[in-house]
């Protein structure tokens, strides 16, 4: 067969004949080229890192042989001729013959491959050469419902896509662009994957990169194709794509085979063998079959011949617009031409693109049904064949590129002439513009009666003028030459064009002479005004920054200042103090700069010089400086008394400070020790709790007696707080802090009494002696490292056992444990309290009454009976308690009761928790 490449090769078992000629247009398309590289790289890849390999330029690293020998002992599993290891050209070329000859072993018969062209890095021989390895061994193989290689590939795509929206498989180019048909075949086989329901048509880049992305992630496929190249490519490499597909196939055929993948495949159809003497209605079905083969086939041959009659009579009425060359010469028809031209490429050719498409995928499946059919060729009628209709487009396609460059180029053209025409009016418009009354300014002679900076604010805007003048012969220069131009080009309106030009340049040649008479008049009247004008300007100069450094004086002055320490008012007063020394040289300055002023006057009035006094320099005066120098001498004692206010007010505060932290600093340890001690005594190890009852009492009063203490600090602190002071350096405590250890000292103190108390109820009620209860608090003080008053589970579980308390470590033991955890932390705090441990012990250590034992004391009050009746209550118990029995007893509803009987046996239980009662 012939490939795109150039390349020919033939196989054995007649495996895919020569390809349609419309399928060999793009022969030597780059980007066809380009997509097979990147594609049959990545393929060799994907197999060449099973030997720990790779290659990165496909038509330089398989020139030796090595590699290509490598791969083809990777995909087949055979071992292939030692390799030659030397790097002469012989020894590459021995290499190349080997990989060679194994293919043909193949059943591949090579054609117009050469190792020669290999070893020179030949791109499209290279490229033939892998195409044929992938054939052979990735898709020959391929066995769809009596379809192979390229047909059962296809049909495969089109089954395992069928059901999904906006994917139709044809082809193995156009059919894949948009991405959803890689994305079915994915979610088809691996749902979990990608939800298919989200993507959508219009978004083909994402869809591809989904795909791709997901592949490469989860399936082991690496990427092949590139998004950018199949969407901008108008027809994607067949061979490119048909070499990832094979790589989908593979996979998830395998997968089904091994059983992990969540679609089940298809059931495969089962052949059988016929024998000769069927029957009539075998034979009528066969007839059937063939007669429906033969419609399907004829309405594909009408179909195409509908098809290829239209397009190409479209292209025949359309060529005679695209090959049109009129235009009124006018910007706007021509604009209207292109837009119309837009307007057909948007709406009316994309329509006729796909019918084209369709027009050669249904050929395509027509021709590939005659051939598994045994059926012949279809060849088209006269003009409408392929071939025909691929010329016809090439030659729409060239008229529309010369149409879309002759309106291009006509447009600039207009363009261009509209864009000089309007560049000549405003260029002109602006000149005309800055020119009005400049002929009468420069005839003005407003200089005679000006003061010195008049008349310097004069020439200096002559000269200005005399620069903008020189600037706009640039501009006069360029409404000549585009006036110029508008005749070249034949501007229809050139006549007003040119005299409107003429008037510019005569006017420029006056403006040109008026100009130099005014420089010299002005130059005349400088010379008289020169001294003032020095005067001035020496002004100017002196008085500018003093005038600023009076600006930032005043500001200073009455600035606003807050500090908080001695250290920084001491630095304001300081400052303040170096600021006055400075006062001696700035007076020195202030009457050096009147005196100027005070010359000036002396001279305007001797000359009798009109507007003389007033400074073009600076709208700065003598009064403004006096003025100012006046507010700076007042402010100077305001700022001393401002300050030595603040200074008196951080003594106050230094000493606020000072009171403070003395008297924190006492009752701050006072409170800590109080704290160390209150929380000894709570650890149980001091004597009888009477005595630790008895000091913490004593404690209670002494800390009660304390809190004047207390209340002065708050005082203090009050005050400190009205005075705005942050910080206190003096100490560490602040009111805050000693608030919440006062108070945490008050409830330290009352929690400890009411544990103490609650132990002596627990001692008398119980009968537990001071040494078993000295014991307890030992064990448990022992085992509360951190001095909590709490143990963990397993601190409580260490120490049951130090007290001698037996717990298995087997199953029953850990349940037996959990029990007890269950009533020592009932709300699964996750740690127990002294309190909790001590009734535990309690309850452990003597003995108590049970529901049984008043069951059985009940029962002989009843003589036996299963129920007891209120007179024998009456008659057994003191009143009170005879009533309270009665009051709550349930009544008893067993066998054998009698009126007015009482259960209790229930009542006893209730007694102890053991009922809901």
């Amino acid at each position: 067969m012939m490939m795109e490449n150039g390349l020919s090769m033939e196989y054995g078992d007649g495996y895919m004949e020569q390809e349609e000629e419309w399928e060999r247009e793009g022969l030597l398309d780059p980007a066809w080229e380009k997509q097979q590289k990147k594609t049959f790289t990545a393929w060799c890849n994907s197999h060449l890192r099973k030997a720990g390999t790779a290659i990165d330029n496909i038509d330089e690293d398989f020139r030796n042989g090595l590699k290509l020998m490598l791969l083809l002992e990777v995909i087949s599993g055979e071992t292939l001729p030692k390799p030659d290891r030397g790097k002469m050209r012989f020894h590459k070329i021995a290499n190349v013959n080997k990989a060679l000859d194994f293919i043909a072993s193949k059943g591949v018969h090579l054609v117009s491959i050469g190792a020669e062209e290999i070893v020179d890095g030949n791109l499209k021989m290279t490229l033939g050469m892998i195409w044929t390895i992938i054939l052979r061994f990735a898709i020959q193989d391929i066995s769809v419902e009596e379809m192979t290689a390229k047909e059962g590939l296809l049909l495969w795509c089109q089954r395992k896509t069928a059901p999904y929206k906006n994917v139709n498989v044809q082809n193995f180019h156009l059919s894949f662009k948009d991405g959803l048909a890689f994305c079915a075949l994915i979610h088809r086989h691996r749902p979990d994957l990608i939800d298919y329901a989200k993507l959508s048509k219009d978004n083909p880049l994402e869809n591809l990169n989904t795909a791709f992305d997901v592949a490469e992630k989860y399936l082991d496929i690496p990427r092949m194709l590139d998004p950018d190249d199949l969407i901008n490519t108008p027809k994607p490499d067949e061979r490119a794509i048909m070499t990832y597909v094979s790589c989908y196939y593979h996979a998830f055929q395998g997968a089904q085979q091994v059983g992990n993948v969540t679609h089940v495949p298809e059931p495969t159809r089962q052949y059988t063998y016929v024998p000769n003497n069927y029957n009539a209605e075998t034979a009528a079905n066969r007839i059937c079959k063939v007669l429906k083969v033969n419609q399907e086939n004829e309405r594909l041959m009408e179909e195409y011949e509908r098809l290829a009659s239209d397009l190409l009579e479209w292209i025949r009425r359309t060529m005679p617009w695209l090959n049109s060359r009129q235009a009124d010469n006018s910007l706007a028809g021509v604009q209207k031409k292109l837009e119309e031209y837009r307007t057909y490429r948007r709406k009316h050719k994309p329509p006729r693109v796909e019918q084209k498409a369709k027009l050669e995928t249904n050929f395509n499946t027509l021709q590939t049904k005659l051939r598994l059919s045994n059926r012949p060729a279809y060849l088209p009628t006269e003009g409408k064949t392929v071939s025909d209709i691929s010329n016809s487009w090439k030659g729409l396609e060239l008229a529309e590129k010369a149409f879309e460059e002759w309106l291009l180029a006509e447009t600039m053209r207009l363009e261009r002439l509209e864009h000089l025409a309007q560049k000549f009016k405003h260029k002109a418009d602006a000149h005309e513009d800055w020119t009005r009354g400049k002929e009468e300014m420069l005839q003005s002679q407003d200089f005679r009666q000006c003061k010195l900076n008049e008349l310097k604010a004069l020439k200096k805007k002559h000269e200005a003028f005399e620069s903008d003048l020189a600037a706009h012969q640039d501009r006069v220069e360029q409404i000549a030459a585009i006036a110029q131009e508008l005749n070249t080009l034949e501007y229809h309106d050139c006549v007003s064009v040119n005299a409107r030009c003429q008037r510019i340049c005569d006017q420029w040649d006056r403006l040109g002479a008026l100009t130099q008479r005014r420089r010299t008049a002005l130059d005349e009247a400088e010379r008289i005004l020169e001294k003032i004008d020095i005067l001035h300007l020496e002004f100017a100069k002196r008085a500018a920054p003093f005038n600023n450094w009076l600006d930032g004086t005043r500001e200073d002055l009455v600035d606003m200042f807050i500090v908080h320490t001695m250290e920084e008012i001491q630095g304001l007063i300081q400052a303040h103090d170096q600021f006055k020394a400075t006062l001696g040289e700035a007076d020195k300055e202030f009457n050096l700069i009147v005196n100027l002023v005070r010359e000036v006057e002396s001279i305007v009035k001797q000359h009798q010089i009109p507007g003389g006094l007033e400074n073009p320099y600076t709208t700065l005066t003598a009064n403004d400086m006096t003025r100012k120098w006046s507010d700076v001498r007042q402010l100077v004692p305001q700022r001393d008394q401002t300050l030595a206010n603040e200074l008196r007010k951080q003594q106050n505060n230094e000493m606020l400070r000072r009171q403070f932290a003395e008297k924190a600093n006492v009752v701050g340890p006072w409170i800590e020790r109080q704290m160390d001690a209150v929380t000894a005594i709570g650890m149980g190890l001091q004597g009888s709790l009477e005595d630790q009852l008895h000091r913490l009492k004593e404690y209670e009063q002494a800390v009660y007696a304390y809190k004047p203490n207390i209340e002065e600090l708050e005082k203090i602190h009050q005050a400190v707080q009205e005075s705005m002071i942050f910080e206190n350096r003096y100490t560490n405590y602040t009111m805050e802090t000693l608030r919440v250890g006062w108070e945490q000292l008050l409830t330290s103190i009352n929690r400890n009494i009411n544990e103490v108390e609650n132990q002596i109820l627990t001692r008398d009620s119980k009968g537990i002696s001071q040494e078993q209860l000295n014991e307890f608090r030992s064990s448990f003080n022992h085992f509360d490292k951190n001095r909590t008053g709490r143990l963990t589970p397993e601190e409580f579980k260490s120490c049951l056992v130090s007290l001698g308390y037996s717990i298995g470590k087997d199953r029953q033991g850990d349940m037996d444990f959990q029990r007890i955890l269950a009533v020592v932390d009932p709300n699964n705090t996750g740690y127990v309290h002294f309190d909790a441990f001590l009734d535990f012990m309690t309850r452990e250590s003597t003995d108590t009454d049970t529901a049984e034992q008043v069951i059985d004391s009940f029962r002989i009050l009843a003589a036996d009976k299963p129920y007891i009746l209120p007179d024998e209550l009456r008659r057994e118990l003191p009143p009170d308690q005879a009533e309270y029995c009665i009051q709550r007893m349930p009544p008893y509803k067993g066998p054998n009761g009698v009126p007015g009987a009482l259960d209790y046996m229930s009542f006893s239980t209730a007694l102890y928790g053991e009922t809901d009662l």
